[in-house]
């Protein structure tokens, strides 16, 4: 896991994500980028003095939230992009090559009936790069126990897993696995990847109306401080990946959830 990114909003708390990407980082060495993106449009005769001045204050408000971190020997470079948040997400992952994105669950405190607001929502769904979302608050530890969730095991790459697999693999962690089968399962859901297999400790079935209640039941009995969950359009969010928003009341978690996409579904 060789390169971070930390998109950074308008909280006041941006600096505690960053400190906890930081000290993520530590353990394995990694380099993070600490990433804010502005959009100016403007006359094609102001545009670049505009996004010049624009640019040149994104960066003193990046270096100032990075002033309040302990960095811990991690060198944190600055990313800057004028344009959409995806856009600028993608051509930083193709110049640099993503390995894992932290973000809060939202940028602000305005709508707290929220889990994943309209930033941190887009950068969850419309990203395939792996994204942990880190509640408010959180203080990193390395993570001993790992719950990962689905309600089908077929994975068709296993690049899919290498997020899981590291930090597995560094922490020496123990990896449950839930499979929850739902109304209108099929026998092909339960056939289970291989690799995901190999990681795991334990498995466990369970029958719930949805995925989430599923979840929600066993995070209560297995007490994980980690869950680990798949992005696809037959997935555990299903629906709510058709929207940039959760409501809480939709799905929430009160520990660090590590998204992972499945592509091609």
């Amino acid at each position: 896991m060789k390169n971070i990114l930390v998109p950074v909003g308008t909280s006041h708390y941006a600096h505690e994500t960053l400190q906890y990407a930081v000290d993520f980082a530590h353990e394995f060495g990694s380099q993070v980028y600490a990433m804010e993106v502005f959009n100016v449009t403007a006359g094609a005769g102001n545009l670049v003095n505009i996004s010049k001045k624009v640019n040149e204050k994104s960066q003193a408000r990046l270096k100032e939230i990075i002033g309040m971190v302990d960095s811990k020997g991690v060198n944190i470079k600055i990313a800057t992009f004028n344009g959409d948040l995806i856009d600028g997400l993608k051509e930083v992952n193709d110049e640099l090559g993503i390995d894992l994105i932290i973000i809060s669950p939202r940028s602000n405190d305005i709508k707290e009936g929220l889990y994943l607001g309209h930033c941190s929502g887009r950068i969850v769904k419309r990203t395939d790069i792996p994204t942990l979302i880190v509640p408010k608050g959180s203080v990193f530890t390395p993570f001993k126990k790992i719950l990962t969730a689905f309600k089908s095991g077929i994975l068709k790459s296993n690049e899919i897993l290498d997020s899981l697999r590291a930090i597995q693999k560094k922490f020496d962690a123990q990896v449950n696995l839930l499979m929850v089968k739902t109304p209108g399962y099929t026998e092909e859901d339960l056939q289970i990847n291989t690799n995901l297999m190999d990681l795991s400790s334990q498995l466990t079935f369970t029958e719930n109306a949805t995925t989430y209640l599923g979840i929600m039941e066993h995070i209560q009995a297995k007490q994980p401080d980690l869950l680990c969950v798949f992005r696809r359009k037959r997935g555990i969010f299903q629906n709510l990946w058709e929207k940039n928003t959760i409501p809480k009341a939709e799905f929430s978690a009160r520990i660090p959830v590590l998204v992972l996409s499945v592509k091609k579904d």
